[in-house]
């Protein structure tokens, strides 16, 4: 008997291994076949799925298509066109290279391939399952390439077990297709789940291809930024420091034609507009980086969207001068004289300067875990006697009562006394009230975020919130997400008082608002509640009514800032006391504290 232990892997194995770096939704399938389609000259790209992709992905191409060696050896792995020496590498100009893609998506799934070139007569049909080639056979098709892939992850249950609900993976996939249709402006994508269309993207110029995305009113809200220097060329979109939105959405960076994810990009643009918009606001943006391969290594990570560039500094300092520049001309931003700026006249890297380490200096005798001789025998003690710490909480019938807090003993107080107790606002964002010489501090906007949360989550055990028709219906242009997401939740808009249907493609009209919501821009209101709704479902799995009440407390509550009447503070108080949970907002954020009369006068004894 052999007393090896080392042996290779399966082939099947191995790229079921591969798949899970590769594959690990089907928005990532939909990734892979469809950069591949750009890279073969396509220039009309369908896309077909059922079941969130679960079912169905189908990719349907008019680029070159392939001859019959080709369309065999593209599901081996490692197997490309794309590169051929590890020098190719630093001349990256193509979305694939490591050749993974189609052997780990045919081993995870049932794949069908129809490809013909141009100058042949009749096309190839492969047929892969699990891995394992069933056939491949001459057939009529037309010219480019059809990928079906069915039933993703059929010979992996435990995978398949980790997908999402339909409409999340929907989401992820029109995701993936926004990535690739923003910088392939010239071609033409066409997007269909179980037999509706969700996506019909013309070809044309940028700002068309936004405005068919995201809706027409995108335009009005960019300023166009366009810098060029012997490093990098910028260019592309961003927002007025007016269009700024509470979430981070409509965020896209592209360098070479390729979404990229980069904290350090990220952070210049938010250093542009320092000033400009307010905590916790977000720009949007649409930036294309322009340089040369050899200057960046998108061969970092599976999924290509990280990127690392030789001179991170150098493309920072040029994006943060690009953006100011570009709002200034907009009058965005205090102006400036772009004639004398000089933040452009960037010095190329040079290879034979010598960079010298810099000094630092410290305090070699410092130990931060030094300890005073009185804290390390308190601490031996308490390790002596720790058993004494769970004498209060042995299972008896007089330790079995839970205990209220000082919150919860205030909260009773109060709810006894009514409308009798004197109030104040503290610095336009906190209400403070005395009882029982204690003091008790209450958050404004929270408080009454947990207010109109109750009331609205309310109307399931009691009855429908009544609806205010609009003077002006406003119409609603939105997202192919965004318009899925609250087609999904008409019914339970309509139970909360809001009036909304479908008006045409990607496009809502809200006729009628809860009626005790008050006066605000209609628009806005929806936007924010959807743009919530998506956070809290990042955050944690909640129940669809329960997010939904969420979304609208957060956004129609009062702010910090607005200045309350005492009858507006004390009616706000009586409120909150007749919630069922007045000590913590819906997501778990403290709404009050108590300062203690005891701790008061022993900060005054000293």
């Amino acid at each position: 008997m052999s007393n090896n232990t080392i042996a290779l892997l399966p082939d099947h194995v191995a790229n079921q291994i591969a798949a899970g770096e590769v594959v690990q939704r089907p928005a990532s399938v939909v990734k892979e076949l469809v950069e591949n389609a750009i890279d073969a000259g396509a220039t009309n790209i369908k896309l077909i799925i059922k079941d969130g992709g679960k079912s169905l992905i189908q990719v349907i191409d008019n680029g070159k298509g392939m001859n019959p060696f080709d369309a065999r050896m593209c599901f081996e792995r490692h197997a490309t066109s794309k590169i051929n020496s590890a020098d190719d590498l630093f001349r990256l100009t193509t979305k694939g290279f490591r050749g993974e893609a189609l052997a780990s998506i045919a081993a995870i799934a049932q794949v069908e391939m129809k490809t013909k070139q141009a100058q042949d007569t009749v096309g190839q049909q492969i047929s892969i399952e699990g891995g394992k080639v069933i056939s491949q056979e001459e057939c009529q098709t037309a010219t480019g390439t059809t990928f079906t892939v069915k039933n993703l992850f059929f010979n992996v249950p435990a995978r398949r077990n980790f997908l999402k609900s339909d409409q999340i993976e929907q989401k992820h996939i029109i995701d993936e297709i926004e990535r690739v249709a923003i910088p392939h402006t010239n071609v033409s994508f066409v997007m269909q789940s179980n037999g509706n269309e969700i996506l019909n993207l013309p070809a044309g110029n940028l700002i068309q291809r936004l405005k068919s995305l995201l809706g027409s009113y995108i335009q009005k809200e960019l300023v166009p930024i366009s810098e060029e220097t012997p490093f990098v060329k910028i260019s592309g979109y961003v927002s007025l420091p007016d269009a700024a939105v509470k979430t981070k959405k409509e965020q896209f960076f592209f360098v070479n034609n390729r979404f990229v994810k980069n904290p350090f990009l990220n952070h210049a643009i938010y250093e542009a507009y320092k000033e400009l918009i307010s905590f916790q606001s977000h720009p949007r943006y649409f930036i294309f980086l322009e340089l040369n391969p050899k200057d960046i290594d998108i061969n970092i990570h599976p999924t290509k969207t990280e990127v690392k560039f030789t001179d991170d500094k150098t493309v920072y300092m040029l994006l943060v001068s690009a953006i100011k520049r570009a709002l200034g001309k907009a009058n965005a931003a205090p102006s400036l004289d772009f004639e004398s700026e000089t933040s452009f006249n960037v010095q190329m890297p040079n290879a034979n300067k010598i960079y010298t380490q810099p000094k630092v200096s410290y305090n070699e005798s410092y130990n931060p875990f030094h300890s005073s001789a009185p804290t390390d025998t308190l601490q031996k003690a308490n390790k002596q006697h720790w058993e004494k710490l769970f004498d209060g909480f042995k299972n008896s019938e007089e330790n079995s009562t839970t205990l209220e807090t000082p919150e919860q003993q205030a909260i009773e107080t109060l709810r006894s006394e009514a409308m009798d107790f004197s109030v104040f606002q503290l610095n336009l964002k906190y209400i403070v009230t005395a009882y029982n010489q204690n003091v008790l501090i209450i958050d404004q906007q929270r408080a009454h975020e947990r207010i109109v949360y109750e009331h609205y989550y309310n109307t399931k055990k009691e009855h429908a919130i009544s609806t205010q028709q609009l003077l002006f219906p406003e119409q609603l242009e939105l997202s192919a997400n965004d318009f899925a997401l609250t087609k999904s939740l008409l019914q339970e808009f309509k139970l909360l008082g809001f009036d909304m249907e479908v008006f045409g493609k990607n496009s809502m009209v809200v006729n009628g608002a809860p009626a005790d919501m008050p006066e605000a821009n209609i628009r806005q209101i929806v936007e924010g509640i959807l743009e919530t709704y998506k956070l809290n479902t990042m955050d944690a799995k909640i129940e669809k009514h329960d997010n939904l009440c969420r979304a609208i407390a957060r956004n129609i509550s009062i702010r910090y800032g607005k200045a309350l009447e005492q009858e507006e503070m004390k009616l706000m108080l009586n409120h909150l006391m007749q919630c069922e949970n007045p000590l913590y907002t819906a997501n778990g954020k403290v709404i009050m504290m108590e300062v203690d009369y005891n701790d008061i006068e022993r900060f005054f004894r000293k």
